[in-house]
């Protein structure tokens, strides 16, 4: 009978919660005012031969990289950030090699190094989700292949100093380095200008977070040139949709909708910190459009605050599954307005009882 590679029979499931997803989206890191009006309107004018055809990537990857500021064969157009990850497990990782990522993390890095046969490294993240070079560069041997690494992290929001990864990269030239840069415009700090003098070193971009694309699946891989024409040759030559591209261009040049929406997601960001500061709940200082706060010391806890959150119309990410997450949920940031909701429940809920006798917030 039929049956998978044992490498997928013994994959991790996935299944992010996507059904019933109404009221104030503050649970998947999406922008909450949606996507630039100029994307609107592009879509407004597409025929039917536009969809009829299919896609042509290569002159809408030109735009890009000259956004970006690099040449286009240094650069490769995805289906999302995902499918840059699973390209370079596929083009670096045979059955039998290494793969490392530092926990708590994206899901996805572990599930696509599986199912290519790799055995996945986990290394623990230091105290307050503090990321060391050192511990990583410890577990690195001659049969690693692969570090992927979430910077800004999530569902922390922490961050790796430049130093460390261009440490990691010189230490393992065998491997190839993912920098997962999905909440880049947050942070402000990017490994993209070291990817012409790092043959193993790759940089990953999305469309989804700050550019509010996320329903079109359309992300950048960013690498050494030569290494680029062997993960081409993984790719699919129509993996991007013609609608994805023919708004790629209408969104780049509407950098003053991201500017502004940036801008207010970090004044959002400082004005949750403080909150839960003045309020004693325990949270991680994040670079990212996102901060992970414990509500409780167990899932009980956490899994109490959403659904009171859900009560008032607002979703937030139990995240109390992640490694050193006990109680822990995820609260993505938005808009002012946005805002203003989230700061009106927050004390509401934590009155509300929904944290276990005992439990500590601190």
């Amino acid at each position: 009978m039929l049956s998978p590679r044992p490498a997928i029979s013994t994959l991790p499931s996935y299944h992010p919660p996507l059904a019933g997803r109404n009221g104030l989206r503050l649970d998947f890191n999406e922008n909450t005012a949606g996507c630039s009006p100029r994307v609107l309107e592009r879509l407004r004018h597409l025929t039917v031969e536009d969809l009829a055809r299919y896609p042509e990537r290569e002159p809408i990857e030109a735009k890009v990289a000259d956004f970006l500021e690099i040449r286009p064969s240094q650069m490769l157009l995805t289906n999302g950030v995902d499918e840059a990850i699973h390209l370079l497990c596929q083009t670096y990782l045979a059955p039998g090699d290494e793969a490392l990522i530092v926990v708590p993390t994206y899901s996805m890095y572990r599930i696509y190094m599986m199912a290519a046969g790799a055995q996945v490294v986990i290394v623990a993240a230091g105290k307050d989700f503090q990321f060391s070079a050192e511990d990583l560069t410890r577990r690195i041997t001659p049969r690693t292949r692969l570090i992927a690494i979430a910077n800004p992290n999530n569902p922390t929001g922490t961050v790796v100093q430049p130093e460390e990864l261009l440490q990691i990269a010189r230490f393992a030239p065998d491997a190839a380095l993912l920098v997962d840069e999905a909440y880049f415009e947050f942070y402000g700090h990017t490994m993209m200008p070291r990817c012409d003098e790092l043959p193993n070193l790759f940089v990953a971009r999305t469309f989804s977070k700050a550019y509010g694309m996320a329903g079109l699946r359309v992300g950048a891989l960013v690498g050494y040139e030569d290494q680029m024409r062997a993960v081409r040759r993984v790719c699919s030559p129509y993996n991007v949709n013609a609608v994805a591209l023919a708004c790629l261009p209408a969104v780049l040049a509407d950098q003053s909708f991201i500017e502004l929406y940036v801008r207010e997601v970090v004044q959002s960001r400082a004005r949750v910190e403080s909150t839960l500061a003045d309020s004693g709940i325990q949270f991680w200082t994040s670079q990212a459009n996102f901060i992970l706060l414990r509500v409780g010391s167990d899932r009980a806890a956490s899994a109490a605050f959403v659904a009171k959150m859900r009560e008032r119309d607002i979703l937030v990410r139990d995240r109390s599954s992640d490694p050193g997450c006990e109680g822990c949920v995820r609260i993505t940031l938005g808009l002012h307005e946005h805002t203003e909701r989230l700061l009106t429940a927050l004390p509401e809920v934590l009155k509300d009882d929904c944290i276990p006798k005992g439990a500590s917030v601190r």
